[in-house]
């Protein structure tokens, strides 16, 4: 097979989802085609350069509804010869926009892809789109759904993680994003979202608190405790599920738990021939892309099954991987990680992670794939796996490898 290789990785910062947040102006269309647009100067990319644009966002209603991706085309400067191809794996849709890329590569479909993903949670509103697992009783019931925080609480209480655990994992999650911002870590990567006269929008994430601390961790009240012991009362079908289980631990809560903020990220992935038609230097070769289903209710431990997947299927093992970025979606899915493989956690999100700066759900495993071969070259090390948990079960993986 042909080898795909990354040849940029950027994306924008991340913005507060919220009504006074630096990015809530800014529509998902527009801020989807300024990436576009800097990924094309970026890489002085001419005419029809690239095969496709294959976007991912979760949440397609209103303005993220429809194909987006083929409306970012065409609001961008790219070649109206480019088509756009917009997919959901839920909180995996940017990573999945890789891996989709890099095997069409890999498989000959094309010499050239931007692959990446856009989330705009403060315009549009996370569960908006009345996803059937969610609201349908036919499935619902049938799979015993609860809401994502429940399953964060489900895995601590499974695996024993206490409220200290996941508020230090926190802490360390803002220390650690602080200090790569402040060492201009992420300048490489990070674009600046300019208005329509070219003034600066936002050019840093805008979600960080370098300033916390366990005391002011420990003064927050659990975030899912009323709905799972009260209404609706999700923690009794949590125990039908899994009835060893006596009660649930609710641990989680607005500082342990990912940040809701809007962002875009995008890759641009190609062959060896590619880079030299282009004049383009690969950073890294995608070595290796995984997918796995897993338990529904308990919904958020997929890094542990396709990790192990993706290893199996390639002839590695866990001590072949230099870093590793787990998604920070909750504080319990990385800490389930690094104890079911006896990583440290200084190999693990060493720039912070989603709890510091934010989970814009469709930009995200974008992000931390580029986060990730940013930190290979900064530490010169030489392979790294970037993981999500899914909603409704599922895992996705990603190996890339210096060149």
């Amino acid at each position: 097979m042909t080898d795909a290789y990354i040849y940029d990785a950027l994306r924008t910062p991340r913005g507060k989802g919220r009504k006074d947040g630096a990015l809530h102006e800014v529509t998902a269309l527009r801020l989807s085609a300024q990436t576009l647009n800097a990924v094309k100067e970026r890489n002085n990319l001419q005419g029809h350069a690239v095969e496709d644009v294959i976007w991912g966002n979760v949440t397609q209603v209103m303005e993220q509804g429809g194909c987006l991706a083929r409306s970012a085309v065409l609001a961008s400067d790219l070649d109206e010869r480019i088509p756009g191809l917009a997919i959901n794996r839920f909180c995996a849709s940017g990573m999945e926009a890789v891996n989709l890329a890099a095997n069409q590569v890999r498989g000959g479909a094309g010499e050239a892809y931007i692959a990446g993903g856009v989330e705009m949670m403060g315009r549009v509103a996370m569960g908006s789109d009345g996803a059937a697992i969610a609201v349908d009783p036919s499935i619902a019931m049938e799979q015993y759904f609860v809401p994502q925080g429940i399953s964060a609480d489900i895995i601590a209480t499974e695996y024993g993680f206490s409220r200290d655990d996941a508020d230090q994992l926190a802490m360390a999650s803002q220390q650690r994003a602080a200090a790569a911002w402040k060492d201009g870590r992420f300048d490489k990567s990070v674009i600046t979202v300019r208005d329509q006269n070219g003034l600066t929008i936002l050019d840093r994430d805008e979600y960080m608190r370098p300033e916390t601390d366990m005391q002011s961790l420990g003064s927050l009240n659990p975030a899912f405790q009323a709905m799972g012991e009260v209404m609706p009362g999700f923690d009794k079908i949590a125990m039908m599920k899994y009835p060893h289980l006596e009660k649930i631990n609710h641990i989680h809560h607005a500082g342990n738990s990912s940040g809701i903020v809007d962002g875009a990220a995008a890759v641009l992935i190609g062959t060896k021939e590619f880079g030299e038609k282009h004049g383009l230097k690969p950073r890294a070769r995608i070595r290796a892309t995984a997918k796995i289903g897993t338990d529904p209710t308990i919904m958020l431990t997929g890094p542990v099954p396709v990790t192990e997947k993706i290893l199996k299927d390639n002839g590695m093992s866990i001590g072949d991987i230099d870093l590793f970025e787990v998604n920070e979606a909750f504080a319990s899915v990385v800490l389930r990680f690094m104890q079911a493989f006896d990583v440290d956690h200084d190999r693990v999100n060493v720039n912070g992670g989603a709890i510091a700066m934010g989970h814009p759900l469709g930009a995200t495993g974008a992000m931390i794939i580029g986060t990730l071969l940013d930190e290979l070259e900064r530490s010169d090390k030489e392979v790294g796996l970037a993981t999500l948990c899914i909603a409704s079960g599922m895992g996705a993986g990603t190996i890339i490898e210096r060149v």
